[in-house]
């Protein structure tokens, strides 16, 4: 192997490296992106179970009075 193949060979695996660490800056961003729509859809599913909850016991409220008022009549 001559100079010139190892300067091509060394020319090559800069562009690669170069490639890879534009390669990793994307994923990175990717990454974090992900991570903080992860963030809100969990705090909006926390936000949901609580309404949920809280129209849960508002029928069921209405479900007893319902009863109640079934029961006087």
């Amino acid at each position: 192997m001559d100079n010139r193949d190892q300067v091509e060979r060394i020319r090559a695996l800069v562009t690669r490296v170069g490639q890879l660490v534009e390669r990793t800056r994307q994923l990175e961003e990717e990454n974090q992106s992900l991570r903080q729509q992860h963030e809100q859809v969990s705090g909006e599913r926390s936000q949901l179970l609580v309404k949920n909850e809280q129209a849960r016991s508002r029928v069921e409220a209405m479900i007893a009075r319902l009863k109640s008022l079934e029961q006087h009549t």
